[in-house]
């Protein structure tokens, strides 16, 4: 029987596993995939959380950027296909996903293309609106930083169109800022805008909603919501919702 790994030696592993197919697309996009899987804690806190479950397998990653989701994902499935290379207390993730991205930034798009395009399932990329692109039927969808970037109406728009692509069992995954905290959320709004000019893309305005209003909003959807704090070493105010459709 071969010896279980520690989390942290296995977090490490998956690290690293995730990020090299960025290398063939460059400095940048290498340097960007493993400063924001290492820097950030919402990957590692939906692993050792559970949020990715195993029934998860139709995901679709609205602002996906350059694909970092899907090489995760790819990652996690190899580690728990060997021995030993899974931590005990890690519940198990899907065995394949089928992955649909979609981004607006045709940049982004190439460079996923460029660095995990070749995973298998093959995830498919789409260079769109997240206002207007066609979601799929999916079991997880994932939104992470991104719904600020459009207006109120258009925040509703987009999650009443995440119920309806969701199936019986389906899970949002979104975080969000809380405009309640003002320092944290300034900071991170700053940190957005930076990154934003840095990727060379253009900064727009953002909208931000208190914590209450994003999870009454959510509820009033239909949604059985609750929020777990994601800002653990950073100065952010950052909260990931894990909304579940009820009755379902």
């Amino acid at each position: 029987m071969s010896a279980q790994i520690s989390t942290d030696a296995a977090w490490r592993r998956l690290h690293e596993r995730a990020t090299a197919p960025y290398r063939k697309a460059g400095k940048f996009a290498w340097h960007f995939a493993r400063g924001k899987l290492g820097r950030d804690p919402v990957f590692r806190g939906l692993i050792e959380r559970g949020l990715i479950g195993e029934r998860h397998g139709r995901v679709v990653d609205i602002g996906c950027g350059q694909g970092l989701f899907v090489s995760l994902l790819s990652a996690m499935s190899a580690m728990q296909a060997k021995a030993g290379e899974w931590p005990l207390n890690w519940p198990a993730t899907p065995a394949t996903a089928r992955y649909t991205g979609i981004e607006l930034m045709p940049k982004d798009v190439a460079r996923a293309e460029a660095s995990v395009g070749h995973l298998q399932p093959e995830p498919r990329f789409v260079c769109a609106d997240m206002c207007t692109a066609e979601l799929p039927p999916s079991d997880l969808v994932v939104i992470l930083d991104v719904l600020h970037y459009v207006d109120l109406n258009a925040q509703e728009g987009v999650l009443r169109r995440v119920r309806d692509a969701l199936q019986p069992g389906g899970r949002l995954l979104l975080r969000i800022g809380d405009a309640d905290s003002r320092r944290g959320f300034a900071i991170s709004q700053w940190v957005d805008r930076t990154v934003t000019r840095i990727r060379g893309h253009r900064v727009s305005p953002t909208w931000g909603r208190p914590l209450k209003d994003w999870m009454a909003l959510l509820k009033r959807l239909g949604f059985a919501v609750q929020s777990i704090p994601m800002s653990e070493g950073t100065p952010f105010a950052n909260v990931l919702l894990v909304a579940d459709l009820e009755g379902h």
